[in-house]
């Protein structure tokens, strides 16, 4: 199965685009950004240069992912979501002169397993975005959220905790928590949690 790509979508040729991945209309890919299988790659969507993408990742309508962020396999743009790249942004250096790329370093934006963030929302870099975390719509994060954290408002502030289905989790007493459509169980420990049954030898038991 090959890669579909609209007419009116820009493709540098220098990028890779795994098969079965989609790009939508108007949508431009920079050069040297890799998409991995599967993809969708909606209507406006932009990918900066040197982006690397994983698998099975959904960029809605008119998302904008900068250089040089990061997405791993399974991750959900929503329509409008911006991923920043600059720290501190100006057009202009104090000589009035225009900056050009070399002014500034362009920081990235990683967004692991998983993680969805909803429309509108903004991802001010540098920041980490852990797996299977979910950011709500109109959402500013700021800072680092952890693995299946619920985060919203502006600033970004952390709510609760979902699973890998999307849904809220339960509480269940002494840091356990339950997920309502799955069942599955996750311990909270130190601010982190992790599913039961799949903790990393680094993760809290």
């Amino acid at each position: 199965m090959q890669h579909r790509i609209q007419p009116s979508a820009q493709v540098d040729p220098s990028a890779e685009i795994g098969e079965g991945t989609g790009v939508w209309e108007l949508a431009q890919i920079r050069e040297d950004a890799v998409l991995g299988e599967r993809c969708i790659v909606g209507r406006g969507a932009y990918v900066g240069a040197g982006v690397r993408i994983g698998s099975d990742v959904k960029l809605q309508n008119y998302a904008l992912v900068y250089e040089p962020a990061t997405l791993a396999d399974g991750v959900f743009v929503g329509p409008a979501a911006v991923l920043t790249n600059d720290r501190s942004p100006r057009a202009v250096g104090l000589d009035g002169s225009r900056k050009s790329a070399a002014d500034w370093e362009a920081v990235g934006v990683d967004v692991e397993t998983g993680a969805s963030l909803g429309a509108r929302s903004v991802c001010v870099a540098p920041v980490r975005i852990g797996r299977w975390a979910m950011v709500a719509a109109g959402a500013v994060v700021t800072r680092d959220v952890p693995d299946f954290a619920l985060v919203m408002g502006v600033p970004a502030r952390q709510t609760g905790w979902v699973g890998r289905s999307g849904a809220r989790l339960e509480a269940e007493g002494e840091g356990l928590w339950a997920c309502p459509e799955t069942g599955e169980r996750y311990r909270e420990s130190g601010g982190t949690l992790a599913l039961i049954g799949q903790e990393s030898p680094s993760s809290p038991s």
